[in-house]
């Protein structure tokens, strides 16, 4: 729980850095640099080519965060319960606790609906720390909207943010909610606001790791590419086929 607490204490001192991980590779980057690392759902476009994040099992989810957690010392590790993991209190409360045990993580992550606060309590109540998640929720939209620009939907996500942190979450992503809506919450909540697509007034940041560094080739207008990752691999692979092709591969010192 310090870890937690230390998430929480930040709020109005300093801006959180946070990334996505899938695998040991990059956790071990991310280590160094974030705050919190995201074992998200959305794996399933950035590693499994899937079209949305509808169909990750649970069992996706726990191969990847048990391989992030284990490389993880400083960040906290959050893991995505995906969509269908939490219909109800029951199933919210048992899967919730079988993430939690498989992968050793430091929390879960949990899509607001606008309805389900007390599945978010129930998974709070027993121990398990939850980050909310309002705005945009890849698991209950199928197309693509900027939230919070209408005033009734402003004063809609408001609430759903202050009935999150009532329900006891330590921090909420705010996904691509208009910049007086993000700064209004963030205003308005004693825990912190960690946006994407939702402006530099939240409290930190997240994007998908593979989308920053130019690997996953979405590029929506969210994302800023701090790196092209697409085009070095792609020059080491070149390389690689001319020197097989050449018999320059392997040489002797490649050899026994």
């Amino acid at each position: 729980m310090k870890k937690i607490y230390k998430i929480i204490n930040s709020k109005n001192k300093k801006q959180l850095v946070c990334l996505t991980a899938y695998s040991k590779p990059f956790a071990k980057i991310l280590d160094k640099y974030c705050d919190i690392i995201l074992v998200g759902d959305s794996l399933a476009t950035a590693m499994y080519g899937m079209k949305d994040t509808h169909n990750v099992s649970i069992e996706m989810m726990i191969r990847h965060a048990i391989s992030v957690k284990s490389n993880t010392t400083q960040a906290l590790c959050v893991v995505d319960m995906p969509k269908n993991s939490y219909k109800n209190i029951q199933q919210a409360k048992k899967n919730a606790k079988f993430i939690f045990k498989k992968t050793k993580c430091d929390a879960v992550k949990v899509e607001c609906d606008g309805k389900n606060y007390d599945i978010i309590k129930s998974i709070v109540d027993i121990g398990i720390p939850v980050m909310g998640h309002i705005g945009f929720t890849p698991q209950h939209f199928s197309k693509f909207k900027v939230q919070g620009i209408l005033v009734k939907d402003h004063y809609k996500l408001l609430d759903q943010a202050e009935k999150n942190q009532k329900a006891g979450v330590f921090s909420i992503v705010l996904e691509c909610v208009n910049t007086p809506t993000a700064k209004a919450i963030t205003k308005l909540l004693k825990i912190p606001t960690i946006g994407i697509g939702a402006s530099s007034h939240c409290d930190g940041q997240i994007l998908v790791t593979d989308d920053m560094l130019g690997l996953s080739g979405f590029y929506p207008r969210f994302v800023k590419k701090f790196a092209n990752l697409n085009n070095i691999i792609e020059i080491g692979i070149k390389k690689y086929k001319k020197a097989v092709l050449n018999k320059k591969f392997p040489s002797k010192k490649n050899t026994f």
